[in-house]
């Protein structure tokens, strides 16, 4: 971890371009993807990554510091995470006692024209409104980014209401930005009252105008938002997170759970998380494109739904069973059903891993995504 005072403004305007860049890129590969499922979740966590990024970019205009775990996640440390999250309850009060930018922008020219020198204060304080301003849309990657469901249907076996819901949350311990996609079935009284019709289908009378903040159910919405945020942190494995919300919820019962971890990313000269993979992207001759990005889709699904046991001394709730594939070590060290590992990289690096010899070895068992332009080639 580093304070910008360790770098020298290029570096500081390396990282934040190729980090910006990455998650273009991931934005183009999403968009070329056959599952839109997947695309229409994390392009709005990955805009709003970008936001904070641009908030980090104006903050370091007057505050002189900057964090990233350079040895581990190669992203912002999550003390710059609860910076923004703080500075936002306070930056309408903030805003109103500085100039308006307009303002700011004829002080600036008159002192250059008065003094003959740069105003440095006066760029500071401008940095700090463009760094409000932005901040106050609220758009930014959060601790917690709260649920919101974007699907609704009815499983015609159950003839339950089933909804996709997901939420972010960017783990403090790991330094890594999460988003978690989950399918429930709801076998609430009220909720199939309203949704089901008598021959099992989508009740199409009622209107729902997707997406729903927060859970579809309203009586459960609260107590889930605050299941969320104590059940996202990358240590739990996503069968633990399936676990405790079938748990928790008897009314609920997880289906499918996801979760898309963003990271590690390397950038040449930055980052020393690989030193392999620092030194090859070190010899990319453009240093916008010496960067790597990878990120992996974990998923744990349900087999069966064991039915609840009723006695007379005891009782067993019902549970969901689901599975983990034990053939696979790597599966069962993460708690999923199933994982893919993925890894974008700019075609100059590429052809800079490709012509060390080490590209097969760097990239062992991710599925390799080349960006050149606005265009990606997968499986390469």
């Amino acid at each position: 971890m580093e304070n910008t005072s360790a770098f020298h403004n290029a570096a500081v305007a390396q990282y934040f371009s190729s980090v910006r860049a990455a998650f273009n890129g991931l934005q183009v590969y999403l968009a070329s993807e056959p599952n839109g499922l997947l695309g229409e979740v994390l392009t709005p966590y990955l805009e709003r990554l970008k936001a904070s990024l641009s908030c980090w970019q104006n903050r370091i205009g007057f505050v002189d510091q900057f964090r990233i775990s350079r040895a581990e996640s190669g992203l912002p440390v999550f003390q710059n995470v609860l910076e923004l999250e703080n500075d936002r309850g306070t930056a309408e009060e903030r805003l109103a006692a500085l100039p308006d930018a307009p303002s700011l922008r004829i002080d600036m020219v008159d002192y250059i024209l008065r003094v003959r020198e740069f105003p440095t204060a006066l760029q500071a304080r401008m940095a700090e409104r463009l760094y409000l301003e932005q901040i106050g849309k609220g758009d930014i990657f959060s601790p917690i980014v709260l649920p919101e469901t974007i699907r609704v249907s009815v499983n015609p076996q159950t003839k339950r209401p089933s909804c996709v819901v997901h939420w972010g949350a960017f783990d403090g311990t790991q330094t890594l930005p999460m988003v978690y996609i989950a399918t429930v079935e709801d076998s609430s009284e009220n909720l199939g009252h309203m949704l089901v019709t008598a021959g099992g289908g989508l009740n199409p009378d009622v209107r729902i105008p997707l997406p729903v903040g927060g859970l579809l159910n309203p009586q459960l919405a609260g107590a889930f938002d605050e299941f969320v945020t104590r059940n996202s942190s990358y240590s739990l494995t996503p069968v633990t997170v399936a676990t405790n919300m079938d748990r928790d919820f008897p009314e609920l019962h997880p289906k499918q759970v996801r979760r898309v971890v963003l990271g590690p990313f390397y950038c040449a000269g930055i980052t020393e998380n690989n030193r392999r993979i620092n030194d090859i992207l070190s010899k990319v001759r453009k240093s916008e494109n010496a960067w790597l990005l990878t990120w992996t889709v974990q998923e744990v699904f349900s087999k069966a739904e064991r039915a609840p046991v009723r006695g007379f001394f005891n009782s067993t709730p019902g549970a969901e069973e689901f599975h983990i594939e034990t053939g696979d070590l790597e599966a069962v060290r993460m708690g999923v059903s199933s994982y893919e590992k993925h890894a974008l990289v700019p075609h100059d690096a590429y052809q800079a891993l490709y012509a060390s010899g080490d590209a097969a070895s760097v990239f062992g068992d991710y599925k390799v995504h080349v960006i050149s332009g606005n265009q990606v080639i997968s499986e390469v």
